[in-house]
């Protein structure tokens, strides 16, 4: 038998996937395994400041050979060990869990629940002392305290197991207990956010547990930290974060609850939290909404703002005074702050919270359907794919509405008089694919709802001929979305505007539509006249936001409809001074010093020659297409495209018809189509003793060729 000196091995700890969250789970690297002397599934014991069991797991590969240890938020804080710390880890030895007593951290289960809770911490190995977290339906948790076990020490809760509830003061409710908001929240529960985590960590972490390593370089630490980002994108979830990690007391402010009526509180208001959170060091200081109570002065009327900006720098400033106090601000609006306030030394770093990419995404999108039953055709990486521009409270509210969704078909099922729904019932529920889709018809992205058009339901399939136009805006367009890495490798940048032309009619916005459906990216439609306002400086601010919105919306296409009319040739007469404005703040946007990544800009315009030759030049309009009209094959498309679902009888040649219109643009054919459809109901309601009920509507080539007729007269003169 080994001793515990050869059974026992020291790992540095790093932070879990998100999916392992509350599972109880330790992975290491299949050395560290052999090492260990345990196999794939065994118990053994986590050491830090205090001791939990944990069932040991394989590493992934891209994280192996560096000894280090996987373990989630919930057992960091059961083993009393932080990130990058070192535990000690013994193989250990477990019996079934016959019995467990549990007290509640928060609401209080009823018995016909213990069987559900029960079910979901199968096979979770604990020990006296322990926290263990439920992951309930609709991304909510439920977290208890393991009182007492029988048999004690080491054990495995099995579906067997007898769990009891321990009624207490925080059970019941009392001023302990947690509330959603208030329970830890570990680096596990945020998505998308490793690059920002890290930064914040390096910045807050350090000087907090290790305040030794500043003085010892002679340096002073970091005293504040300016979070900026779109709504919804984490910046307060991360502030929670970092507080339970380090293990420091939390002061949270919401900027408008600072002001008060009468002089001087405000100020007073301010220097009791700074003092307070001095005295109980370390500490976070978080100022939510920061730009409410630190506004430029300069543009402000009322003295109170002018005060509690000038209280704040002070403050910031006092704390070489306030060792282990580290100040976290988090704003939508930095450009509204008090430049005094983004000096080093104050604020000493920005950190710019984005909207999440496809992997970001992704990571959120498992974090909150995490206590979701998902039916088996759920694809959450094809929900990430599509739901660009989304920040993660978007996504929290796309799960949310696919729960709401699935429980809508139980409703006719339920027996509202009963009081309470069977548990048989609650177990039978599945969220499907269909509810999310549904769900994202319902939830549009916050970064862009001002602007955001619904994508078009228009594919390559429904644009007749035009093979060469479609086949180059799939590989302009298409390509560098999907193969991104390979545009990468080739050295080659995508193009940066393509500019649709052609006669009116030919089909350029309907290419557009299809180009929005077909790449799944946020697309967003600007007609050209739309942006010219009377105001001075308005149409130029209208461009601004739009290519504000796109970036910020990345990867998103914008698509100008009619740009001549807002981009006219510079000198050509009329109100000139607007005009050259506005293409000044276009050009700048499109070719500017800020590079314009991941925005496809795409024009389409019946009068090219009326556009400004600035807009025209590589770089900015990289590619222009003519849309030439329909030669004969993709006339007899469009017509075949414009009588899909129409009765026709056998003897309609699509052939016959494509030679006829000759010279006749994709508008016209699909309104041939059109009036034929009209001539033929009103044949069939003609007869004054039709059924409706069984009216035989039948569509002939008489039909279509006058509606030809029609056409050739009336439109072609």
């Amino acid at each position: 038998m080994a001793t515990a000196e050869e059974t026992t091995l020291k790992l540095k700890v790093t932070e879990a996937l998100p999916k392992d969250l509350g599972r109880g789970l330790a992975r290491l690297d299949p050395a560290d395994l052999t090492r260990l002397g345990v196999a794939v599934g065994d118990v053994a014991t986590v050491v830090g400041k205090r001791a939990t069991v944990v069932k040991v797991m394989p590493l992934y590969k891209d994280q192996r050979g560096q000894s280090r240890v996987q373990v989630d938020g919930v057992t960091r804080e059961n083993a009393g060990a932080a990130l990058d710390q070192m535990v000690s880890l013994v193989k250990t030895s477990s019996r079934s869990a016959q019995r467990v007593v549990l007290e509640p951290l928060g609401f209080t289960p009823g018995e016909r629940d213990l069987k559900y809770i029960g079910s979901l911490f199968d096979g979770l190995p604990v020990v006296v002392g322990d926290r263990v977290r439920a992951q309930l339906f609709g991304n909510r948790s439920a977290d208890f305290k393991v009182v007492s076990t029988t048999p004690g020490g080491a054990v495995v809760m099995n579906p067997t197991t007898e769990l009891e509830i321990a009624r207490s003061k925080k059970a019941k409710g009392g001023a302990d207990a947690e509330s959603e908001s208030t329970r830890p929240l570990s680096y596990e529960e945020i998505g998308g956010l490793k690059r920002e985590l890290h930064r914040i960590r390096e910045i807050v972490e350090l000087p907090l547990r290790y305040p030794e390593v500043f003085e010892r370089l002679g340096i002073a630490p970091p005293k504040g930290v300016l979070l900026h980002g779109p709504p919804g994108c984490g910046k307060t979830l991360i502030a929670r974060a970092v507080a339970h990690e380090t293990e420091a007391k939390f002061f949270a402010i919401n900027g408008p609850e600072i002001i008060h009526k009468f002089y001087g509180e405000s100020e007073a208001h301010l220097r009791k939290i700074f003092e307070e959170a001095a005295r109980q060091a370390p500490s976070i200081i978080f100022l939510d909404e920061i730009d409410a109570i630190a506004p430029q002065r300069e543009r402000v009327v009322g003295d109170v703002e002018k005060r509690v900006v000038a209280q704040l720098l002070g403050l910031l400033d006092g704390l070489d005074r306030r060792h282990n106090v580290i100040v976290l601000a988090a704003t939508n609006l930095p450009n509204a702050l008090d430049p005094a306030l983004r000096r080093p030394g104050r604020f000493d770093r920005e950190i710019a919270i984005s909207i999440p990419d496809r992997d970001g995404r992704r990571e959120i999108l498992e974090i909150h359907s995490r206590g979701m039953p998902l039916a088996a055709d759920v694809d959450i990486p094809h929900v990430a794919a599509i739901t660009h521009g989304f920040v993660g409270a978007d996504l929290e509210a796309l799960c949310r509405e696919a729960a709401m969704l699935c429980l809508r078909r139980l409703m006719p099922a339920i027996d509202f008089s009963s009081g309470q729904i069977p548990y048989e019932t609650l177990r039978s529920l599945e969220v499907r694919m269909a509810d999310f889709e549904a769900a994202l018809c319902e939830v549009e992205p916050s970064a862009i709802r001002e602007v955001f058009v619904e994508v078009p339901d228009v594919g390559w399939n429904d644009v007749g001929g035009l093979e060469e136009v479609k086949n180059l805006l799939i590989e302009s367009v298409e390509w560098p979305l999907k193969y991104a890495d390979v545009f990468t490798r080739a050295g080659v940048r995508p193009p940066k505007g393509i500019l649709l032309t052609g006669p009116p009619g030919c089909g350029k916005t309907l290419l557009a539509k299809a180009v929005a459906s077909q790449t799944q990216v946020n697309f967003i439609s600007v007609k050209g006249p739309s942006l010219l306002s009377k105001w001075v400086g308005e149409s130029e601010r209208g461009v601004r936001d739009v290519f504000r919105k796109a970036k910020q919306a990345a990867p998103c296409i914008i698509f100008f409809d009619e740009i001549d009319t807002l981009l006219p040739t510079r000198g050509s007469g009329g109100d000139s001074q607007v005009a050259e404005r506005v293409i000044g703040q276009f050009l700048a946007e499109v070719d500017g010093v800020e590079e314009l990544n991941g925005v496809l800009i795409l024009g389409a315009t019946n009068r090219p020659d009326m556009l400004d030759p600035a807009i025209l030049r590589p770089g900015r309009f990289d590619l222009q297409v003519e849309v030439p009209l329909p030669n004969r094959a993709g006339r007899a498309e469009i017509f075949q495209i414009g009588l899909r679902g129409k009765p026709l009888t056998d003897d309609v040649e699509l052939d016959a018809l494509a030679r006829k219109t000759e010279g006749f643009n994709g508008a016209e054919i699909q309104a041939i189509c059109i009036r034929a459809a009209w001539a033929a109901i009103r044949q069939a309601l003609a007869n004054p003793e039709h059924d409706p009920r069984r009216l035989d509507v039948r569509l002939t080539p008489k039909h279509l060729d006058a509606a030809f007729e029609e056409m050739n007269r009336t439109t072609r003169r």
